[in-house]
């Protein structure tokens, strides 16, 4: 039992006193690159996935 308070003991310091949490600024920011990001992702593979199917599509109809 005493490990186990002593890791939640530990976590708590680590979380409060040794991690740098990002400021609300570095936050919008990289929130904002990580949803144009996905954009980005979502189309390219939209654009694949159509052209397959275009391409299929025109295989299927030669035979």
């Amino acid at each position: 039992m005493n490990k186990i308070s002593n890791y939640f003991r530990e976590s708590y310091i680590e979380l409060s006193e040794k991690v740098t949490w990002p400021s609300w600024l570095q936050l919008q920011q990289s929130t904002i690159i990580v949803l144009i990001a996905t954009l980005i992702i979502t189309a390219l593979v939209w654009t694949m996935d159509t052209a397959s199917q275009l391409l299929l599509k025109a295989i299927y109809s030669i035979f």
